[in-house]
């Protein structure tokens, strides 16, 4: 596996953490550079892990083929993983809002792409989903580290608990079936890819978990993680990049909806989390012009490119654009509604479909 296939992937980028380290409350400065030295901490394990080689994790003899296979861990503020066990697969609630919000979590993202796609797990092969909880204290971010999933408690003033937002789990689960998949490497455009690629999936999590059509859905993500005083409603929108936030301690979204505005950037891995807004817009725009369900169609094209083999791991915007028309002609048919929809969807952001 290559050094890509194993990134930390955090939910809340680095560059956002880094302006509420300059914040005039100290608490949420201190919070914020807490959680900035644990990630870097944890990008530094992945990248020796990727070097050195770790052993595959394997489904237990005990555990169904068409099961999630989940196990909770409690990490009790530390930073040790996974820490102490607390919830395995079948067995019933806890007394842990927490722990109970992560096994259902991990459970809705497994049931999207075993439903949906006929995924069985994120590596296809029924791999076991592990999570970690109230990891560290104060810790502002979720994350997944390339073998699991970590949810931080947050530090109540700006971040709320993040297994309160189904989609961030399923968002950050996302990044390991691209992992298994295209490999879409962490930087440019490549890594806005896969940043939009989560986003997408964790919306779809959501919208199914609440029954909602792709009208009926707001494509926020990250909607509830925001502490009540803060002038937000989410990280990220996909209905309206650069929308979700404009926030006095927090700035303001930098997200663009088209290339018009992309942002040349050196910091975020190339912006990686700002640049996904394009895309990100462009699959919003696809779904609701076709309606319905969006995991369905809409969801279906995307997946196919993902697991197509023909996504290159350093795949521009105008790569991932072609393939997903490509894709929906391939499944639906030459010039129908799928075919016309993707088209205006990329047009629209300022990107070619041909």
């Amino acid at each position: 596996m290559t050094a890509a296939a194993r990134t930390h992937c955090t939910i809340v980028p680095p560059h956002l953490l880094d302006r509420l380290t300059r914040a005039a409350d100290p608490d949420v400065a201190a919070a914020a550079r807490r959680t900035l030295v644990a990630d870097a901490a944890h990008r530094t394990a992945r990248r020796l892990t990727t070097v050195h080689g770790a052993a595959p994790v394997l489904r237990a003899a005990d555990t169904a083929a068409g099961t999630p296979g989940r196990t909770i861990h409690d990490a009790g503020h530390r930073t040790a993983l996974p820490g102490r066990q607390v919830r395995t697969e079948g067995e019933k609630p806890t007394k842990d809002a927490t722990v109970n919000r992560a096994y259902a979590g991990l459970g809705a993202t497994y049931e999207l792409f075993r439903d949906a796609y006929g995924r069985d797990s994120i590596n296809g092969d029924g791999l076991p989903l592990i999570a970690t909880v109230h990891y560290d204290r104060e810790y502002n971010n979720a994350f997944w580290n390339g073998d699991q999933m970590v949810f931080g408690d947050g530090d109540g003033r700006i971040f709320q608990d993040f297994t309160v937002a189904v989609d961030v789990i399923g968002h950050e689960l996302a990044h390991g079936v691209t992992q298994y998949t295209a490999n879409l490497a962490y930087f440019g455009q490549s890594g806005a890819l896969n940043e939009s690629v989560s986003d997408v999936f964790g919306s779809l999590v959501r919208q199914r978990v609440l029954g909602q059509t792709a009208d009926e859905a707001d494509w926020l993500i990250g909607a509830g993680l925001l502490a009540p005083d803060v002038r937000g409603v989410a990280l990220r929108s996909m209905k309206a990049p650069g929308t979700a936030y404009d926030d006095d301690v927090l700035g303001k979204d930098p997200q663009p909806a088209t290339m018009d505005d992309y942002v040349h950037t050196g910091s975020d891995n190339g912006g990686v989390h700002i640049n996904s807004g394009i895309p990100n817009h462009a699959f919003y725009l696809f779904a609701t012009e076709l309606g319905g369900n969006a995991w369905e169609r809409a969801g279906q094209v995307w997946y196919d490119v993902l697991t197509g083999g023909r996504l290159a791991v350093d795949a521009a915007f105008e790569d991932f654009s072609r393939l997903t028309v490509a894709a929906a002609r391939e499944r639906f048919g030459a010039g129908g509604p799928e075919d016309d929809a993707v088209v205006k969807a990329w047009s629209t952001v300022g990107l070619p479909a041909e």
